[in-house]
């Protein structure tokens, strides 16, 4: 039986590719400025709160851009610009300073309390130092890290005349904004939320129709890869992570993140279908979902491979069960890691999950490190926090007849953090999809 997506169809439009229009499209999303504004007013002043943090500085360029550059309002500079957000005391202000060309382009755009523009020859440096100065900030925070490439956007050269133009106490309180980052990337507002939400039925109903499309003994996993590449083109989505390895279709043993291959897909096969769409290039989707294939004259898959289902799908739930605000990601996978001793799985390397928004994998707490058996440290040992959304899975793994080889199920589902638990995104998949073989002729 199959995941029912009709009570959601409503939210998202599938027209057949013949009846496809470019100017409809596929999930509806609100106009990222406006969503970009609601977050820097919104949620910036809390982020910087929690990480101690008074002063952020994002400086920006042509060509070797920053990656949050789009989050702050300079994804258009040409010449070096520098967007400053001062904190003092529960009031935000937010300060660009632009190359006058693009200084009217930043007014219209109405992100920043204030736009000021720089003649031909300014030294945007000695501008952010005099800024900084004015207002005396205890810590100022960087795009410095060394674990988080999207807070790493910081030259060495940047940083290197930026930390030369400042007085020497402005130079003692620099800090990495990781922790900003994090604790303001992390949380997605419920608009943004939404977006995901009409993302993620469109995800998995993709999934469901390239699997009506598979006969066993002809269709290649890379076949359903290429079926599926077409109808994101068809609907105007792009992909959520690599496009050479989204989706990931692999009916064979474990491969880990990779390509489809050409591998031919075979009755008694366990399809893995890891794929996920980005909406308006800024929200994306990760979920995964699961066939048997039948082998001829079979109506139903046979108790042990429903068996290694079940056990696999219980994981995802314990893992939802755990996720709730004020846990680690640490947490989270324990739950999972206990059950798969319970379930007399094989251990697996990966962690039960990870953020997802922006990016597949996104910035916040990792759902991992338990399988490590050590202590939570890093990313897992952060906090759990309403308006985070985690894409995890629940595993069973055993091994197969080849040595060395191993096949996972990791039954992939989105789910939102409320305040008071969690809630899947769409309705979890709950049974196999099942393939028929088609019958031998005499």
């Amino acid at each position: 039986m199959r995941v029912p997506l009709t009570a959601l169809l409503l939210l998202v439009a599938l027209p057949v590719p013949a009846a496809w229009s470019a100017d409809a499209p596929a999930v509806s999303a609100p106009s990222w400025a406006e969503v970009r504004k609601a977050r820097v007013t919104r949620l910036l002043p809390e982020a910087m709160k929690r990480a101690a943090v008074d002063a952020w500085v994002v400086v920006c360029r042509e060509n070797a851009n920053d990656p949050l550059a789009a989050h702050v309002g300079g994804e258009n500079a040409s010449a070096p610009a520098a967007f400053l957000f001062l904190r003092e005391g529960e009031h935000l202000r937010s300060v660009a300073l632009s190359p006058e060309g693009e200084a009217k382009a930043l007014r219209d755009v109405g992100l920043h309390d204030e736009v000021e523009p720089l003649p031909r020859g300014t030294d945007l440096y000695a501008k952010v130092a005099e800024r900084l100065a004015r207002v005396k900030p205890r810590r100022i925070a960087l795009n410095f890290s060394e674990g988080m490439s999207v807070a790493d956007g910081l030259s060495s050269t940047q940083r290197m005349r930026l930390t030369a133009a400042l007085p020497p106490p402005l130079r003692q309180r620099l800090v990495s904004s990781e922790e900003l980052v994090t604790e303001w990337l992390s949380i997605k507002l419920p608009e943004e939320v939404d977006v995901m939400r009409r993302a993620a039925v469109l995800t998995a109903q993709l999934e469901e129709e390239a699997y009506r499309q598979v006969v066993p003994g002809r269709t290649r996993d890379s076949d359903v890869a290429r079926f599926l590449k077409r109808r994101m083109a068809e609907l105007g989505v792009t992909d959520a992570w690599a496009p050479d390895q989204n989706p990931n279709v692999n009916s064979g043993p474990d491969r880990g993140h990779s390509h489809a291959t050409d591998r031919v897909i075979q009755p008694g096969d366990f399809i893995q279908t890891d794929f996920g769409i980005s909406v308006q290039g800024r929200w994306v989707t990760d979920i995964q979902r699961f066939a048997y294939v039948l082998a001829p004259g079979e109506t139903k898959a046979p108790p042990e491979a429903l068996e290694k289902w079940e056990r696999a799908k219980k994981g995802n739930r314990l893992a939802l069960a755990a996720l709730k605000p004020g846990v680690r990601g640490w947490d989270v996978d324990k739950a999972q890691r206990d059950w798969m001793l319970q379930a007399a799985s094989e251990p697996v390397m990966w962690g039960t999950g990870h953020p997802v928004g922006y990016w597949a994998h996104d910035v916040g707490p990792a759902l991992s490190g338990a399988q490590k058996g050590q202590p939570a440290k890093g990313s897992s040992a952060r906090i759990i926090r309403p308006g985070q959304v985690f894409a995890f899975d629940g595993f069973f793994a055993w091994k197969l007849p080849t040595p060395g080889e191993t096949k996972t199920i990791s039954v992939e589902e989105m789910a939102v953090v409320t305040e008071t638990g969690a809630e899947y995104l769409i309705p979890p998949q709950e049974d196999l999809i099942l393939i028929p073989s088609p019958t031998p002729r005499p």
